[in-house]
């Protein structure tokens, strides 16, 4: 995969570079930090500039996150209900958790965009309870857009002052993200083990 996102970039340049960034919101596994990273160090190599860079990959991030969203949007809260009262076991998840998270994003809902654009292994996915929820898309525009562009120059200048060892930010990101993913595995599993079907709530 890393051969293909140098050969995108370098032959793409910026139009590569979004591109890269709205396939990575839509299919998560295309790393951000690599494609933001490799940005860098073209910076650094003089055949990329930090301002249209950064303006290429924060339009892509923000692009490919409204797909999750609007996917949310469309589907509507409201039409949750069956499917949590069906499968709420496996979810962990009771009607009353999801009105309570609801409440949270009609209260909160720019705060928790904008910090889950900072969460090694759930960007992306905050996009869809925004649109679930009925946010409105020019918060949810401005709040991703806004926390994307700090990611962005965070991964820009770590490429840039790393230049060909880049890797070391998969050294430490990678387990990090690894960690953060095990601990949600560990939630599930001991929400899973505990549950009661009972109480569904109204």
């Amino acid at each position: 995969m890393n051969d293909w996102v140098v050969r995108l970039i370098d032959g793409g340049g910026y139009w590569g570079i979004a591109l890269l960034m709205v396939l990575e919101n839509v299919f998560p596994p295309i790393p951000s930090e690599l494609i933001m990273g490799i940005g860098g160090i073209r910076v650094g190599q003089g055949r990329m500039a930090v301002l249209p860079l950064l303006v290429a990959g924060t339009l892509g991030t923000t692009i490919g996150n409204f797909f999750w969203y609007f996917l949310g949007y469309r589907l509507g809260w409201k039409r949750l209900r069956p499917f949590v009262e069906r499968h709420g076991r496996w979810l962990t998840l009771r009607w009353r958790d999801i009105k309570w998270l609801r409440y949270m994003f009609r209260r909160h809902g720019e705060k928790i965009v904008f910090i889950f654009r900072f969460m090694p292994a759930f960007r992306t996915i905050i996009s869809l309870p925004a649109g679930l929820f009925c946010m409105s898309p020019w918060r949810f525009a401005l709040w991703t857009t806004g926390g994307a562009l700090i990611w962005n120059v965070v991964l820009v200048g770590a490429g840039y002052y790393l230049g060909t060892n880049f890797k070391a930010i998969d050294d430490w990101l990678g387990p990090l993200a690894n960690a953060a993913v095990g601990l949600m595995a560990i939630a599930y599993v001991w929400r899973l083990v505990r549950w009661k079907d009972q109480d569904r709530g109204a």
